[in-house]
């Protein structure tokens, strides 16, 4: 039985181009899954505006249509945005945590439409983020 030579350095060389590195691939889809169901949110807001009961005593009142654009448009971008991470582009990390931090802020304010929804995208996001800021090339052990 023959065994294969691999070298160090071999393994400290590997390609590591952006959309490789696990860190960006976990932030890529869920974005994509998140945009999606923003997606799917807003086109239900639009819809009916009688899907979601609001709590009256909030401090951030939105119509309901309103809030079903806001979430459309949103959940385009986003999926647009974790899509455009599959690429490697530095710039669609940027957009990605941009984006993921635009879609706390509007799902914060959603928490009287879906309180138990809106929280768990914003953990979501909260882990888009840091996925995104940790998750660049490896660095090479100094020799």
């Amino acid at each position: 039985m023959t065994t294969a030579d691999i070298r160090r350095d071999d393994l400290d060389h590997e390609d590591d181009s952006g959309w490789r590195t696990g860190w960006t691939v976990f932030a890529a889809v869920l974005m994509i899954f998140g945009g999606v169901m923003a997606i799917f949110q807003g086109i239900a807001a639009i819809a009916k505006d009688q899907v979601f009961v609001a709590t009256r005593n909030y401090v951030y009142k939105f119509d309901l249509t309103a809030w079903g654009w806001i979430h459309l448009v949103l959940g385009v971008l986003v999926a647009l945005a974790g899509a455009a991470l599959f690429t490697g582009a530095l710039w669609a990390r940027f957009v990605g945590i941009v984006m993921a931090a635009l879609v706390m802020l509007a799902n914060f304010m959603w928490i009287p439409y879906y309180p138990f929804w809106a929280l768990t995208l914003i953990a979501i996001n909260v882990f888009v983020i840091w996925a995104l800021c940790t998750g660049g090339s490896r660095h090479t052990r100094a020799r």
